[in-house]
């Protein structure tokens, strides 16, 4: 179906920030003109004139004390015959009769002829403006804007326009209806959901990062930076246009190309940034052919190299976008980079090299995946945590990263994959030597992973993978069954005689995750047991009725409440997401067939590509 390279089984979004996570300030690098503060202007021009009017017009004993000051002026050096050094070491040109004092006079008098036809081409031009409508005001403010704009857009012409490159064939990006009727009408309630969310964030955090659906403004949280990246716009492109909500694809498509802005002093998360921007511009850029995607998708990557300027070429977690200076969370293990995040950097960097020619997009995660190679792995696991500077791993948190499908599918069998006393299939984390029977919603994908694990494994192994992804979302799905909201906890225990319950109070929210809802999606592609779709309609269900406000979808802090406390918050994800899953979910299997298309961590789909047929810059026979 697909290179083993090029599907996102290497791993998942880890929690890297606490619910209280602040807002910054609003910033923006484009140039904005307020009306009042351009009256304001003309208003404060006209009483600096009257009032300087009062000193330079023509009065006689102003002209006196001018006058004497002539005998004794200070000008830069000249060549003269009579000239001397004042005492601050300039100049200083003595009086040299009625000659000079008649020339003076006349310059004076036409200082005095230019001030009052200055005074008065201003004073005319002030009442000008005044007699003009709100309208005509707001009509010139607008034309200046639009001069000063295109006067930088000469002086920067931008980036130089990539290479030509074959587009890989896109197939079924639209359409996809069901044939059965009831299945439509959800589909339909899916993409409603979705319009509502949009036009939420629309109305009231445009430009911002999220949105707090309550309190109907913009949300940010510290991957973003301090800067106002419109992440949910970008994340949301490729599910609209999925969609067919092509009108609001193109509002996003101009706020891309008008504000998306990629200079500016903000610290962020690479994975986050490679996840949600560059994923979701690359998949819009496939989807759409515009390209504008590609070129800002290509401009944000060049912000991300400096980022694997370590000892090691392990990337850092978080890098400036302008000084280009990276460093890690604190709390990861003394310092250290985290597999999870940059051992999902692989996709997308492929697509970079492919459409852009460079070869350091490519060679950067190979590189990568060399180091990892030629690593110890306790119990053929890979630990969580390694260190960027001195390439040995930090603590021994096990996580299940598929590189190598044969081996460590085994080993993750061995280690991490239980069944509970009630029967239940869950994948527990392995931290200090020891197992903790606890599985988290993150996790839930796993059985998605599974399912696309056993498409093109040997006869032996596929049926035993697929049923291990059938196990694991029957797992998530009672994590959701068992709850008041019938939506699902953070993370669920299995001992103490609880199964698939959460027991710690920070465990119980749910913030509009989307795993559990794709490995459905998965299941019901490989399967199509209509169980699938029933569970994703409880979910979707359940999300309409307790997650959806007037202001758009918010978390909830409590799912086994049933008068849950909301967070406030809609995530960029359930966009990018949770909404496009269900919604694929509904459609028929001609949309996004996965013979052709690929999701990215965030479900952003890039098309195929079979390295076999193609030569990328930098890559090696060996490496295809």
């Amino acid at each position: 179906m697909t290179t083993p390279a090029l599907l996102p089984l290497s791993g998942r979004r880890i929690p890297t920030l606490s619910p209280g996570a602040s807002s910054f300030p609003h910033h923006r690098a484009t140039l904005r003109l307020s009306e009042k503060f351009i009256l304001l202007l003309i208003l404060s021009a006209f009483i600096t004139l009257c009032f300087g009017a009062f000193f330079f017009l023509p009065d006689n004993s102003k002209h006196k004390r001018f006058d004497l000051g002539l005998e004794d002026v200070l000008i830069p050096h000249i060549d003269s015959p009579k000239e001397g050094k004042h005492a601050s070491g300039q100049v200083v040109i003595h009086g040299q009769g009625g000659h000079d004092e008649h020339r003076h006079r006349e310059e004076e008098e036409s200082l005095r002829d230019k001030i009052r036809a200055d005074h008065e081409r201003a004073l005319q031009e002030a009442k000008e403006k005044l007699r003009k409508s709100r309208e005509e005001l707001q009509a010139e403010i607008q034309t200046e804007k639009n001069k000063v704009m295109e006067d930088l857009k000469k002086k920067d012409p931008g980036p130089k326009p990539l290479p030509p490159v074959p587009m890989p064939k896109v197939v079924s990006v639209s359409d996809g209806e069901p044939p059965e009727p009831d299945v439509k009408e959800k589909r339909d309630k899916i993409r409603e959901m979705m319009k509502h969310a949009w036009d939420s964030y629309r109305q009231y955090g445009w430009g911002h990062n999220e949105l707090k659906p309550l309190a109907k403004k913009g949300h940010s949280t510290n991957i973003f930076g301090n800067s106002q990246l419109g992440a949910t716009i970008v994340d949301a492109l490729d599910t609209l246009y999925i969609m067919g909500l092509h009108e609001e694809f193109k509002d996003g498509q101009e706020w891309v190309e008008q504000n998306l802005d990629f200079g500016v002093n903000a610290e962020v998360s690479v994975f986050e940034v490679n996840i949600r921007f560059i994923g979701g511009l690359l998949a819009a850029y496939y989807l759409s052919g515009q390209e504008v995607f590609k070129l800002k998708a290509v401009q944000l990557a060049e912000k991300l190299l400096p980022a694997f300027n370590t000892p090691t070429g392990i990337p850092w977690a978080m890098v400036n976008l302008k000084s280009g200076v990276g460093r890690n969370w604190g709390w990861a293990s003394a310092g250290s980079s985290i597999l999870a995040e940059f051992g999902t950097l692989h996709m997308e960097f492929v697509h970079l090299t492919y459409l852009t020619g460079n070869p350091a997009y490519y060679q950067k995660v190979m590189h990568i995946r060399k180091l990892l190679a030629k690593m110890d792995r306790p119990n053929g696991l890979y630990p969580n945590y390694l260190n960027p500077r001195t390439g040995r791993w930090g603590q021994r948190k096990y996580i299940f990263w598929f590189r190598e499908q044969k081996t460590v599918g085994l080993a993750i069998e061995r280690h991490l994959i239980r069944k509970s006393n009630g029967g239940l299939t869950f994948i527990g984390e392995w931290k200090n030597g020891h197992l903790e029977r606890k599985m988290g919603h993150l996790a839930c994908f796993a059985g998605g992973m599974f399912a696309l694990g056993a498409d093109g494994s040997p006869d032996d192994k596929a049926g035993h993978y697929l049923q291990l992804g059938a196990e694991i979302a029957h797992t998530c799905h009672e994590s959701y069954d068992r709850t008041v909201l019938k939506l699902g906890p953070e993370a669920f225990k299995f001992d103490s005689g609880l199964e698939a319950v959460a027991v710690r109070q920070n465990e119980k929210y749910y913030i509009l995750r989307p795993e559990v809802i794709e490995t459905y999606w998965y299941m019901w592609r490989f399967t199509h047991d209509p169980k699938y779709r029933q569970w994703g309609w409880e979910a979707a269900q359940a999300i309409d009725k307790y997650c959806r406000v007037s202001g758009g979808f918010s978390g909830v802090k409590d799912v086994y409440s049933s008068n849950p406390t909301y967070d406030d918050v809609q995530q960029s994800f359930f966009l990018a997401e949770t909404l496009k899953y269900l919604y694929l979910l509904f459609s028929s299997d001609d949309l996004m067939p996965l013979e052709s298309w690929v999701f990215n961590t965030e479900a952003h789909p890039l098309p195929v590509l079979h390295l076999g047929n193609i030569t990328l810059p930098g890559s090696e026979p060996a490496q295809r």
